[in-house]
């Protein structure tokens, strides 16, 4: 093992036993994966309840669309050898008043995103999916007007909605985002792929 891989599976040991929200309504469960060899790195927000439960990110609803738009089956998307996540939240952060989910916690990302993506010396690509992700990368600005902008922002990183069912609506408001934006993606993650 070189020594980046050794201290990558350190900092990924420490992030897992990270308990700095103690606090939340489910416990802390930081929910991240990849290696040293990943050439994709998926930064999105926090997990959701279902991925809580199981320990396996993107594995709802909203990582069946992101499959979709990337065009990747599972198996592919799952192989820590090619394909990195690391949300901006690793824990679920609980629910909001008006039922959706708490904005990933402010201490997360700050903590453990210095110390991690740097490790992820092969990533080409960085996908930046949803506002919370890109206002950790950019700060604050609007996430369509981002979106549209993708290619400004190739080949390194590409910004994207967060693909939730909320996201039905925008799609169908952006007709732009499935005919322009998705099938640059799709050629962008293969190629890095490859």
């Amino acid at each position: 093992m070189s020594a980046v891989a050794a201290q990558l599976a350190a900092e990924m040991a420490a992030a897992r036993a990270c308990t700095v929200c103690a606090g939340l309504p489910l416990g802390p469960r930081p929910i991240l994966r990849g290696s040293v060899t990943a050439r994709l790195l998926i930064i999105g927000q926090a997990p959701g309840t279902r991925v809580h439960e199981t320990g396996i990110p993107w594995n709802d609803p909203s990582g069946d669309r992101l499959r979709l738009w990337l065009g990747m089956a599972p198996e592919a998307f799952y192989d820590e050898a090619k394909v990195a996540i690391l949300p901006t939240g690793l824990c679920y952060p609980g629910r909001m008043k008006n039922g959706g989910d708490a904005p990933p916690r402010r201490e997360c990302a700050p903590l453990w995103h210095p110390r991690l993506r740097p490790l992820f010396r092969d990533v080409r690509l960085t996908l930046l999916v949803g506002s919370y992700a890109q206002v950790q990368e950019w700060g604050k600005g609007e996430m369509t007007a981002r979106v549209q902008r993708f290619a400004a922002h190739l080949p390194g990183l590409l910004p994207l909605p967060h693909p939730s069912w909320r996201t039905v609506g925008w799609e169908k408001r952006n007709p732009w985002f499935a005919a322009e934006v998705l099938p640059a993606l799709r050629a962008a993650v293969a190629a890095v792929l490859a």
